[in-house]
């Protein structure tokens, strides 16, 4: 529970943080988290894919994440979005990519690397089943940190952008809490009980 106090109050610090351009590499990317920052370059159209099975107010549909090339020559995913799915499986929305310099602010996320797959297939029509940025380099040779922006702002081109805040889950652990205190009090009233129920006899 306290692991996870000190992830919470880490999260609003970041949060509160001003925001600063993105580190082309850094030593230690947990301390990057959440953090709010800017990043300039440009959109690699050809590179951009879909990730599937996300859910935005009780609708399936896809994320969209672009590499953006920095100006430095570095490159790093943005996720751009949420896109709602098509009246099919074989229906895959096009996305279209903003032309020229442009500059992204979000925050950081690093996304989750102990996902279950059933199979380590090739992404069919540009869609994957997760969100990897090591997979990613390994399939496309474009190297990218093992972090994502998770874009906000840039209204108008039909992606929904509404990160939720994580939770720390420190609500969990102290529920848990709670709850065994409270079988060690039945337990020690249920002894105490039967005890003098015992003298009695």
């Amino acid at each position: 529970m306290h692991q996870k106090e000190v992830l919470g109050a880490a999260l609003d610090a970041a949060q509160a943080a001003p925001v600063v351009p993105f580190p082309a590499a850094a030593a230690d990317w947990s301390a990057w988290r959440f953090r709010g920052v800017e990043a300039r370059g440009t959109f690699d159209a050809a590179r951009q894919f879909l990730v599937d099975n996300k859910v935005h107010r009780g609708r399936a549909g896809y994320h969209v994440v672009t590499p953006l090339r920095l100006a430095d020559g570095g490159a790093v995913l943005v996720d751009r979005g949420w896109i709602a799915a098509g009246a099919t499986r074989l229906d895959i929305p096009v996305v279209p990519v903003p032309e020229g310099e442009v500059v992204v602010r979000g925050r950081v996320h690093i996304p989750a690397t102990d996902y279950v797959e059933l199979a380590r297939s090739v992404p069919e029509r540009g869609v994957w089943q997760n969100l990897d940025p090591a997979r990613f380099t390994q399939a496309t040779g474009l190297a990218v940190p093992p972090v994502v922006i998770e874009a906000i702002g840039g209204a108008g081109d039909g992606l929904a952008r509404e990160w939720p805040r994580p939770d720390s889950g420190a609500n969990k652990h102290r529920m848990y809490m709670l709850q065994w205190y409270a079988f060690a009090v039945i337990v020690a009233g249920l002894w105490a009980w039967f005890a003098w129920r015992g003298t009695r006899r």
